[in-house]
């Protein structure tokens, strides 16, 4: 009898030894969070469009800090990188994203030229890139999805609108680089196309060297001398600033300014100051969109910044809600290819500018470009809306 009590009690306890650890892996499986996901943010927080860079930073940052540091129910590890001026400091920063820093998703990037040289490394590593700010036209866009636009659309957008006002010839110009070769050509061809026809020199765009170009006296020179009516360029960052402050104090000063919306986005334009005056610009977005995901965002911005939400703070912002649909749709433990393939069956975005989608066939928005203009809001400037121009991007 002793030796059966000892063997049952035995038993009883390895049974219950085994009901409780049972019991324990149950608990601790239905508890456990979802793994947390490293996601690498590239910018340029350095050289001429640091500004830019920040504000794609922030933008982002906000999104997370809006949604408890999640994206898609996992705790995101945010990685930050430099680009720099352009591609000889992005690739490297973007390699040790991927290579050392194991990113599920890239965002980011405010040079068109930097994208492109970034799609080897992509398509090799299989990771997706959300950018945020715009792009060339790509032969490959099988990782590549942006939030923004794409170069040549801005100048598309507006070259009728100029067609239509001015009476007579339009000067082009901007900087020798691959997104002022984009977004003056986005201009050019269209405004062609709608009959007009540039003063420049040959009928071609005149192109500036970048980044060294401070002094732009020599070129109002020209624009003057050319006998335009009007002038239409491409500039963002400090260049913008030397630009318009300088173009007020030129012999063109009298000719009306038309421009992507870069020359007078978010920080540039309080350096401007009164030389920004009158300005028109066209871009997908501005702060006094009257929808609701705009006073929401707005709000946000303002509680933490002093200042208005630029496009590209925008534009990242949504680059977040881009991912955190994909990431929560791409399974309990998403891999960067199922995060890729989600993002092609996200939908509409309800986003600050207006609901858009993506473009089956240029991974960039579908959306809406409006006329702006600089005037007095209070006792600063504002690029007010003036009217919608048209939608692009279907």
């Amino acid at each position: 009898m002793f030796h059966v009590h000892r063997r049952a009690g035995a038993a009883l306890a390895l049974a219950c030894a085994a009901l409780l650890a049972m019991s324990s892996c149950g608990a601790a499986k239905s508890s456990a969070a979802p793994a947390s996901l490293k996601v690498g943010l590239l910018a340029a927080l350095s050289g001429t469009y640091a500004a830019v860079g920040k504000d794609l930073r922030d933008g982002f940052q906000l999104y997370l800090d809006t949604h408890n540091g999640k994206l898609g129910g996992h705790q995101i590890d945010l990685v930050v990188g430099d680009e720099g001026d352009g591609p000889a400091t992005a690739v490297p920063a973007a390699t040790k994203m991927v290579k050392d820093d194991h990113v599920v998703a890239l965002t980011g990037v405010v040079g068109g030229g930097s994208v492109q040289a970034l799609v080897p490394l992509l398509n090799q590593a299989k990771i997706p890139l959300v950018g945020s700010n715009g792009r060339p036209q790509l032969k490959d866009v099988a990782r590549e999805w942006h939030t923004s636009f794409l170069s040549d659309e801005p100048g598309a957008a507006i070259a009728k609108y100029v067609h239509d006002k001015i009476p007579g010839t339009v000067f082009a110009i901007g900087p020798d680089y691959q997104g002022g070769y984009d977004e003056l050509r986005g201009f050019t061809e269209a405004f062609k196309a709608a009959g007009g026809q540039l003063a420049n020199k040959d009928g071609k765009a005149t192109f500036t060297p970048f980044p060294g170009t401070t002094n732009f006296m020599p070129y109002f020179a020209q624009i003057k001398a050319s006998g335009a009516k009007a002038v239409y360029c491409f500039y963002a960052g400090t260049a913008a600033v030397d630009f318009v402050k300088q173009y007020a104090q030129s012999d063109a000063k009298s000719l009306p300014l038309f421009a992507a919306g870069f020359l007078t986005e978010g920080g540039v334009l309080a350096a401007q100051g009164q030389s920004a005056r009158d300005i028109y610009s066209v871009l997908n977005y501005s702060p006094d969109l009257d929808n609701a995901a705009n006073r929401t965002f707005t709000a946000a911005w303002r509680a933490r910044h002093d200042s208005a939400p630029t496009t590209y703070a925008m534009a990242s912002y949504d680059a977040g809600a881009v991912l955190d649909r994909a990431i929560g749709a791409a399974g309990t433990n998403p891999t960067p290819e199922a995060i890729n393939a989600a993002i092609a069956g996200i939908g509409q975005i309800d986003s600050p500018r207006g609901s858009w989608e993506f473009s089956r066939n240029t991974h960039a928005p579908i959306q809406k470009w409006y006329l702006r203009q600089v005037r007095p809001d209070g006792r600063a400037l504002s690029n007010t809306v003036v009217e919608s121009l048209l939608t692009l991007g279907a």
